[in-house]
């Protein structure tokens, strides 16, 4: 149902974007990412509320692109500045509802548990946040310098990446906090037991081989 409605607003925001270039090099990722999700949920599936928060993700990122996230029209002025902060908040977003699906990825397959299983969801945003900066700016620079400023969104600010990663980093870090006060209420002896097991020293030696 919500890959449905995500894609009705796509194909509806894929009608006339207000640069198609910006607009096909902001879904590259996207539609890559979809498709992944679509053929490995026969192996893994996510819970119900990773794929709401990655559906509210998408639907927000979706909107950027469509305007080009200088132009998007719903400003919300957050610090009282001249840029358009739709970005900032889509950023935000990014830590806010992916840092969870990942947490899943890292418990259900890495079976990390404890301090870790809270802490790597929130070092793979600010790595991937980091990361898609590298990548916008190589593409910019390779196939689209013409239209680097709509699609890098900088707005004159010089440290625009570094604050884009700063708050992905913010909303992961929330997120990471929320789910750790929720473990802890809901299962407290196995939390505390689960974290103090993962920050335990398992091999004293440091040059023990594997």
């Amino acid at each position: 149902m919500l890959f449905l409605a995500y894609a009705v607003l796509w194909v509806v925001l894929a009608v006339r974007p207000v640069d198609r270039l910006v607009w096909a090099s902001e879904n590259a990722l996207v539609v890559a990412a979809v498709l992944l999700l679509l053929l490995t949920s026969s192996r893994f599936r996510f819970s119900d509320l990773s794929y709401t928060f990655i559906f509210f993700f998408l639907i927000l990122h979706a909107v950027g692109a469509h305007f080009t996230y200088p132009e998007v029209p719903f400003d919300l002025d957050l610090w009282s500045s001249t840029r358009n902060d739709y970005d900032r908040i889509v950023h935000f977003s990014f830590g806010l509802f992916l840092a969870l699906p990942a947490r899943e990825v890292f418990r259900r397959i890495a079976d990390t548990k404890g301090f870790w299983s809270f802490y790597f969801p929130f070092e793979l945003t600010l790595a991937f946040s980091a990361l898609f900066e590298m990548v916008e700016w190589g593409t910019v620079a390779v196939m689209a310098p013409d239209s680097g400023a709509s699609y890098l969104g900088a707005q004159g600010d010089a440290f625009d990446a570094v604050k884009d990663v700063a708050m992905a980093g913010l909303g992961a870090a929330l997120t990471m906090t929320v789910a750790a006060v929720v473990s802890w209420r809901r299962r407290r002896r196995r939390f505390e037991d689960e974290f103090e097991e993962s920050l335990r020293i398992k091999r004293p030696d440091p040059d023990e081989d594997d």
